[in-house]
């Protein structure tokens, strides 16, 4: 991976880094966002008005898989936390409920270890699933529960799409602004990229990045990047290719879930896929789809959000500036 280096005050480096300071048995790796009270840039998206945390990478197939393990053995019929084409279809993520040992496992993929799959995104999750995920994140894992925490997640509100973040909540289903300025914003200046590579040109496929900084993601033209059984890169393929914060993949691979409602109906996508949709890296391409959808291009990223108390001093303690520096391959 490439070594990123950054700067900040200290105020918000001790704060920021303390969010989530418990052990976890899944490891969300996050990059802080910071520069509070940014400018929305054209489109009218990017200005979050605190410091946050979101997933460096999109939520893998492995972390699912443990998720399901320690809570869909009794709640994935009940929830349909599980969507059987993870496995059967060849655009899946290949996670198998392995009757024989009574765990979610690879044991179905086609071909490959268990590593060649775990580590790329999970696809054939609902914005509902990605809510409860975050919940269990934030009730700490193991047997946390589901239903309450960031979402409360009534079935009234959900069929009336209604559920939206509560007060308090720790981990999250990225909001559209925290996922736009993660992916878009440069940092200083009020400036915005129109690629989540930080790059204002169309980022090519290339694989081996023989150039830095680059500007390359997992989109569809004219055919796959990468065909049968994978599809998807592994989390962080493209080590020259993040975004001025330092995630990645937040163009192609799969369409990520965010919390905007849109049209009553729908939430929010970004981000464009692998698959022949199209891939709509750029920032002002604003996608959406009803939220019981599963499908083989979509996935989602999580952010951490710090809790009353915390935003108090981070507001108190000055924040900080947060700014991309130059990368060099580690």
């Amino acid at each position: 991976m490439k070594n990123v280096t950054r700067m900040m005050f200290l105020a918000v480096a001790v704060v920021v880094a303390g969010f989530g300071s418990a052990a976890m048995a899944v490891d969300i790796e996050t990059v802080p966002v910071g520069n509070v009270g940014n400018s929305a840039d054209s489109t009218g998206y990017g200005a979050v008005d605190y410091a946050y945390n979101i997933g460096k990478y999109e939520v893998t197939a492995g972390q699912y898989r443990d998720f399901l393990n320690a809570v869909g053995k009794t709640t994935a019929d009940t929830y349909g936390l599980y969507n059987s084409s993870m496995d059967s279809s060849s655009y899946g993520c290949q996670i198998t409920w392995n009757s024989v040992s009574g765990v979610y496992d690879f044991s179905g993929a086609p071909s490959g270890t268990a590593a060649d799959w775990a580590n790329r995104p999970v696809n054939y999750v609902s914005f509902w699933d990605a809510c409860r995920f975050a919940n269990w994140l934030g009730n700490g894992q193991g047997s946390g529960g589901t239903e309450t925490g960031a979402y409360t997640m009534t079935s009234g509100g959900m069929s009336g799409n209604t559920i939206t973040r509560n007060a308090g909540a720790t981990w999250v289903v990225t909001s559209e602004d925290e996922w736009y300025k993660a992916a878009y914003y440069s940092g200083s200046g009020g400036t915005y990229y129109d690629y989540p590579t930080s790059s204002d040109s169309v980022p090519g496929r290339d694989m081996t990045e023989g150039t830095n900084p680059g500007n390359n993601a997992n989109y569809y033209d004219s055919g796959f990047l990468i065909g049968s059984p994978y599809y998807r890169t592994e989390a962080g393929e493209f080590e020259l290719s993040d975004s001025p914060y330092g995630t990645f993949d937040q163009g192609g691979n799969v369409w990520e879930w965010n919390e905007a409602l849109i049209d009553g109906s729908s939430r929010g996508l970004r981000g464009g896929s692998f698959y022949p949709i199209g891939y709509y890296l750029y920032a002002s391409y604003r996608g959406s789809g009803y939220p019981a959808i599963e499908d083989n291009f979509i996935g989602f990223r999580v952010s951490e959000v710090p809790e009353p108390a915390t935003m108090a001093v981070l507001i108190l303690g000055g924040i900080g500036i947060l700014r991309r520096r130059k990368c060099v391959r580690g």
